[in-house]
């Protein structure tokens, strides 16, 4: 990583031949294809893939993420020259020294440690160059691969969310946890 205000450099290795590269509109279409290649499987707990209709539309949330207000860092996961996921930080509070991650990955790559590795990737560069406090996941509670992460890298669990987010199934309940900076080993 460097001092770019802690952001990871261009290219990162998560796993053998796995990286994370800053996002940027380039990305658009590679991460759109995957997105509509897997719509009915990430739209289960998903609920924006809907919403993504076109290359565009993912260039407007790369827009959103880096250049708005927020200005919180997205990247791309890639295997090889080919986008599989999306991760980042999302609602960050200077402020209070904290952050939230979220993420999604291609079904084909999951249950590979893919996820484990980079979430723990955004942890430290949270924890040693943004100072970041403490960072929090939330999972939709049937979404088990996904509570899985957290868990494997020691979050605590908070409590749910009742009717925490609208996906396409209707209202689901989210689990919350949570990970100190004073918790966090490499």
């Amino acid at each position: 990583m460097d001092n770019n205000n802690g952001k990871i450099k261009l290219t990162e290795c998560v796993l053998k031949n796995v990286y994370l590269k800053l996002a940027d509109v380039s990305d658009s279409q590679s991460l759109f294809e995957v997105m509509d290649r897997d719509r009915l499987y990430l739209r289960t707990f998903l609920p924006f893939i809907d919403g993504t209709k076109s290359p565009d539309d993912t260039k407007s949330f790369i827009e959103m993420m880096s250049c708005g207000p927020a200005k919180e860092p997205l990247y791309v996961i890639t295997k090889g020259k080919e986008s599989i996921g999306l991760i980042g930080f999302k609602s960050t509070d200077v402020e209070n020294h904290r952050t939230e991650i979220g993420y999604w990955l291609a079904e084909s790559f999951q249950g590979k440690g893919i996820m484990t590795n980079a979430v723990k990737m955004l942890c430290k560069m949270a924890f040693e160059k943004m100072n970041i406090n403490r960072v929090q996941i939330k999972c939709a509670i049937d979404n088990i691969p996904s509570r899985k992460i957290p868990k494997r890298l020691g979050f605590k669990p908070e409590g749910i969310e009742r009717d925490g987010e609208l996906l396409i199934s209707g209202y689901t309940d989210i689990a919350v946890y949570s990970l100190l900076k004073n918790e966090f080993s490499v």
